[in-house]
């Protein structure tokens, strides 16, 4: 099974980047990959076990099952239903902790798949580099600009 854990310290208190983040369907409004999405059968989005399905900037169309939401512990976890790249058992944790040292937050989003041994480096590096790391530098760029 391959895993990629990465994490980062956003200059913003947790309520706020919480409220940019919570919403399992607004991925396009502060993920820079992400260009539409919407939550099938007309779920609430954050309706455990609802599906996201959202457009890439690439072209490429997902399906995700939120798993898990949490308002108090600042908390989505989520797995890949359909997706163009070759993996399957997907499940991923996206959380956000207080910082108390400069009101900030602390952000880590992991991930844990299974796929072809001489796919999974290249699947994890990809995922956390542009996925997630993305993520994070969109949400860092976007509360910098509010300071």
């Amino acid at each position: 099974m391959a895993k990629v854990t990465i994490s980062s310290v956003i200059d913003a208190p947790v309520e706020q980047v919480w409220a940019r983040i919570r919403d399992f369907n607004g991925l396009p409004s502060w993920h820079p990959r992400m260009v539409e999405s919407h939550i099938e059968e007309g779920k609430d989005a954050t309706t455990i076990g609802c599906v996201r399905n959202f457009k890439l900037v690439s072209g490429a169309t997902l399906r995700e099952k939120l798993l898990d939401f949490s308002d108090e512990n600042f908390l989505v976890s989520y797995s890949i239903l359909e997706t163009p790249q070759p993996l399957t058992n997907h499940k991923a944790t996206l959380q956000l902790r207080r910082v108390t040292d400069g009101n900030r937050t602390y952000a880590e989003w992991t991930a844990s798949f299974d796929a072809a041994p001489e796919e999974a480096d290249k699947l994890a590096e990809g995922m956390g580099a542009n996925v997630f790391q993305g993520g994070f530098n969109a949400l860092k760029a976007h509360f910098a600009g509010q300071n």
